[in-house]
């Protein structure tokens, strides 16, 4: 088995999850406390890559919200 059909068979829990939001939540504080310019940036750009970010995910749960609901 090669590593994308594990990533595609691979469930997680609500513990992996959570988990991971905290690991990706704290490496971002770690890169805003070493790399001063990151904070520099205007307000609005953090608005453009967060929205850049969520999109696809946002989509996915819309269409999979959507097939459960017919």
């Amino acid at each position: 088995m090669n590593i994308i059909n594990a990533f595609n068979n691979y469930k997680a829990d609500w513990i992996d999850v959570a988990l991971t939001k905290i690991a990706v939540f704290t490496g971002a504080l770690f890169i805003a406390k070493v790399w001063d310019g990151i904070l520099s940036l205007d307000w609005y750009w953090y608005v453009i890559i967060w929205l850049l970010a969520a999109f696809k995910p946002m989509m996915n749960f819309f269409r999979a919200a959507k097939k459960t609901e017919t």
